[in-house]
């Protein structure tokens, strides 16, 4: 007796929903198999044309037994039942007489051909060829199909389309809706870390699991059968950790001493080593790809963020338990080769910077830099120091000079200690004694140049007054010297006083303002200088009381807020301009608004308009300072709302302080310094101690104009607070000034855009590139040195034979310029290319416009139209040579588009007429 294929209900079903209908009350079916639970007995339900038909199954092995069985059923469904009696069994068809066949449906066994029956449970008239063996396939249809029956496949029912149906219903992986599953390593691994998914594998026959990994390996690739037998022993959630801890020891010189660690981790899963390269590949692919998810904006960047992290940390886990750690010290992708190349970096933060920035470089490399931004950012920060420390040191000549140097350079300084001062995300010790000893060398340098800028600052005040500013800008005088230029020809200035804004926040606060909406402007310098900030000498001691009311007065003087509006009023009244001042409480709205209707009404008007805004001379005494140093337009009360407002009304805008603030970097406990005469946190009247000066003059307007200020940072005279003001030091007396038009139009006559490039110092934008996201938060970090380095990056076009020059003589181009209304001179655009090429290909609009005018001496007052221009002049046949990106913050040029169109071959022949 040979030994008959096995079915199950869901095949029987089938077969019944085929042959009863017209089976004329015939109640006995026979069917040529055996049934899968053999030895019970079962009862269901089959829905035929529209009715339910009871249905007994029975198996039986012999003759006897199939009779009895008949006529059992007989006996207990009466004549007239519509009930149906299947046997299936191992009789032999030949062996069953013609007294059962009558009364069985067609008269003999039926067999069952399950692809007939899966063909007809698809709605299909045709299967594919390749099924018809695929035994594990058919039987897995059968047994999966949902409730509510498989989806209609068309006329023919393909592999593809019954087996991709099957994995939605076996093991979660899409839906049977649709032939449309995208099949990669992504969505492979992603199912892999699912809670049910790898045990729903687990749990399948052997067969249907051998037929699925056979698929799987040709739909997605050789990645497929580790992950799947990783799967089938439990462990699908440590596929991907084990891939990428895989791909870190194939990456290590260690590779085959790690080996037996490795292989003892995948166990029975890894077939063979050969297996691993591509397990290991396909997973560092899709790894790389979820992290430029998590890099990327969007409600999922976090979500994506700790997906990556959460598989990388438990890769690192892995490799712990299998003391792999010492072999993969510094991989491209695990959190712990990120720590390690942190920590190498800060064991040179001691020594020359061409180290440290090579460490950074290798940092920034990490494909976790951008996600860990802070600490790269941090690190970054960390060599820019040593840099600054590394460089000669800077030479106070007069106060004048220092104060402008604080701004374009010393002020960056004390940023990147406020950002070195929060200290590292990771909280490594190393990196962070590293951190430490970092601020405590770059503090030593600051409090010399204190010292000596308190040195110059005591004997200049002796004689300072407006008459006789010694080449300074003098507070009093910054109304006249930085609004009143904005006020000519009807203009209508903004006034912003930011009251104990210092370099450090100021430069921050530029920094993230939209280039789109704001242009820099500043004084035309002369011909052998830079273009650069404006920055003001504040009266002394440096109070709120003393120096903002001589700026808002424009003339020495003191008092509250009565004096500072009517002083406001009378500066510009001399000035044929009427003017309002507001402080806290008078800009304010009332519920429903941003601003007060009436700050509105004069902002509509042709006043100038004068605001003061408190926040960060508050947060000295609240603490605010002292959890976080870094600032941002938004961190200022009611400043967005000051600025969109002065945009939309077509105002110029000045960002001003009246005097600036040291941090309190000391231990928390330590007691305020004793001394005699104390009349505020950082000033007194006596005689000068270490690390204070004696100062007197016309600029001294307290304690009959003689009084003692510290210039080292670390001494106080009262309680502690976050942060304090008044005294000598180069951040309490420089009063930055930044100057911003929301038109090219409103510059005015004699002055000059300032590129984001010029703004920051050398050796804060030099060296090493990082990511995007962390190339510095509070300013732009531009790649090209720019100012006192102007001519590499804005070149004159000249007979020289640059990139530049080359082009603007190429045949292409001359043919193109024709065609271009109102084009930049050839000079200015050689200028431009050059500068661009220079930069690595990317410079701001600003920065654009002014190499432009370095080479013709011409001013470009619109940089973004003139980068339009740019546009249409080098783009030939729309291919973008040149374009503006990052919404119109950047212009960048493609350096092999540029040679393609005007340099090379005879296309790019120069022209020689």
């Amino acid at each position: 007796m040979g030994t008959r294929p096995a079915v199950g209900r869901r095949a029987i079903e089938a077969l019944l929903q085929t042959a009863l209908p017209g089976a004329r009350g015939q109640r006995l079916v026979l069917v040529d198999a055996s049934y899968e639970d053999r030895g019970q007995d079962t009862d269901f339900t089959v829905r035929i044309e529209g009715q339910n038909r009871r249905v007994r199954l029975t198996d039986q092995d012999s003759l006897l037994g199939i009779t009895d069985a008949w006529a059992q059923h007989r006996a207990t469904g009466g004549p007239s039942s519509d009930s149906v009696l299947v046997v299936t069994g191992q009789v032999p068809a030949d062996q069953i007489g013609w007294d059962l066949r009558a009364h069985a449906v067609r008269h003999h066994p039926l067999a069952v051909d399950r692809a007939e029956i899966v063909k007809q449970l698809f709605g299909a008239t045709d299967l594919d060829t390749r099924m018809a063996g695929e035994r594990w396939l058919l039987d897995a249809l059968l047994e999966a199909e949902p409730l509510d029956g498989w989806p209609r496949a068309g006329a023919v029912l393909t592999r593809d389309h019954a087996v991709r149906a099957l994995l939605a219903v076996r093991l979660g992986l899409g839906d049977t809706t649709s032939d449309s599953l995208d099949l990669d390593a992504d969505t492979l691994f992603v199912w892999s870390r699912t809670p049910s998914g790898p045990a729903r594998f687990a749990a399948l026959a052997p067969a249907e699991r051998e037929g699925i990994d056979a698929w799987l390996s040709q739909a997605v690739g050789p990645a497929a059968p580790t992950l799947l037998a990783l799967a089938a022993e439990g462990r699908g959630a440590d596929a991907l950790a084990l891939a990428v801890l895989a791909s870190a020891v194939l990456s290590s010189p260690s590779a085959e001493a790690a080996g037996f660690a490795l292989g003892t981790l995948f166990g029975s899963a890894l077939s063979s080593f050969d297996a691993l390269r591509p397990f290991a590949d396909a997973a560092t692919g899709v790894v790389t790809r979820w992290i430029a998810q998590a890099e990327g904006g969007g409600s999922q960047r976090a979500d994506a963020r700790d997906r990556v992290l959460d598989v990388l940390q438990h890769a690192d886990r892995l490799a712990d338990e299998a003391r792999l750690g010492p072999m993969i010290p510094s991989d491209r992708l695990l959190p712990s080769g990120y720590r390690a190349r942190l920590r190498h970096l800060a064991t040179l933060l001691d020594g020359p910077a061409a180290p440290a920035e090579a460490a950074l470089r290798d940092l920034a490399a990490h494909q976790l830099a951008a996600l860990h931004a802070d600490s790269t950012e941090t690190a970054l920060t960390a060599v820019r120091l040593v840099r600054w420390l590394r460089s000669p040191e800077p030479q106070v000549a007069s106060v004048a000079q220092g104060v402008r140097e604080h701004l374009a350079s010393s002020g960056w300084a004390d940023l990147a200690v406020g950002v070195l001062t929060e200290g590292d995300t990771f909280l490594d010790p190393v990196v962070s004694d590293a951190y430490q000893r970092l601020i405590g060398a770059v503090r030593e340098r600051r409090a010399r140049l204190d010292e000596a800028f308190a040195r110059r600052l005591a004997l200049w005040t002796e004689t300072a007054s407006q008459g006789a500013s010694h080449g300074a800008l003098l507070i009093e005088d910054v109304l006249a010297e930085a609004a009143a230029p904005l006020a000519r020809d009807g203009g209508r200035p903004l006034i912003i006083v930011l009251d104990g804004m210092s370099a450090d926040v100021a430069v921050q606060l530029a920094g993230a303002l939209d280039r789109r909406a704001w242009t820099e402007v500043v004084p035309r310098p002369r011909p052998t200088e830079a273009a650069a900030r404006q920055a003001a000498v504040s009266m002394l001691p440096s109070l709120t009381t003393v120096s903002r009311t001589s700026l808002l007065c424009g003339q020495a003087a003191d008092g509250g807020q009565d004096k500072e509006r009517a002083g406001f009023a009378a500066f510009w009244k001399k000035r044929h301009r009427q003017a309002r001042l507001f402080h806290k409480g008078g800009y304010e709205g009332p519920p429903g608004h941003r601003l007060a209707p009436e700050l509105l009404q004069v902002l509509a008007s042709d006043d100038v308009v004068g605001v003061v805004l408190n926040t960060i001379d508050d947060a000295l005494a609240d603490g605010r300072e002292a959890a976080r140093g870094r600032w941002t337009p938004d961190d200022i009360s009611k400043l967005r709302d000051l600025l969109n407002a002065a945009r939309d009304y077509g105002r110029a805008v000045v960002l001003v302080s009246d005097h600036g603030h040291v941090l309190d970097r000391t231990i928390r406990g330590e007691q305020q310094n004793q001394a005699e005469g104390v009349r505020g946190a950082r000033w007194r009247i006596g005689t000068p101690g270490d690390g204070e000066i004696e100062v007197a003059g016309p600029r001294v307007r307290a304690a009959g104009g003689r009084i003692v200020l510290p210039w080292r940072d670390d001494l106080r005279y009262t309680a502690r607070q976050a942060g304090y003001h008044g005294g000598a030091a180069l951040a309490e007396v420089t009063v930055p000034v930044i100057t911003l038009v929301p038109s090219a139009d409103l510059i005015p006559s004699g002055w000059t855009l300032l590129p984001a490039e010029s703004t920051a110092p050398g050796w804060w934008q030099d060296g090493t590139e990082v990511p995007p996201d962390v190339a510095g938060t509070a300013a732009p970090a531009a790649e090209v040195p720019v100012g006192k380095r102007a001519e590499r990056s804005a070149p004159v076009a000249s007979d020289a034979d640059t990139p530049g020059v080359r082009t603007v003589r190429s045949a292409p181009y001359r043919a193109q310029r024709e065609f271009v209304r109102l084009a930049p001179s050839d000079k200015a655009v050689a200028a431009v290319l050059d500068a661009l090429l220079a930069a690595g290909g990317k410079l701001s609009p600003g920065a654009v416009a002014a190499a432009a005018q370095a080479a013709t001496g011409k001013s470009q007052r619109n940089p973004e139209r003139f980068a339009t221009v740019m546009e249409r002049l080098l783009n030939i046949d729309g291919y973008p040579v040149i374009q503006l990106v990052e919404s119109g913050r950047s212009v960048q040029l493609d350096k092999a588009l540029l040679e393609q169109q005007f340099l090379g071959g005879p296309e790019g022949a120069v022209d020689p007429g």
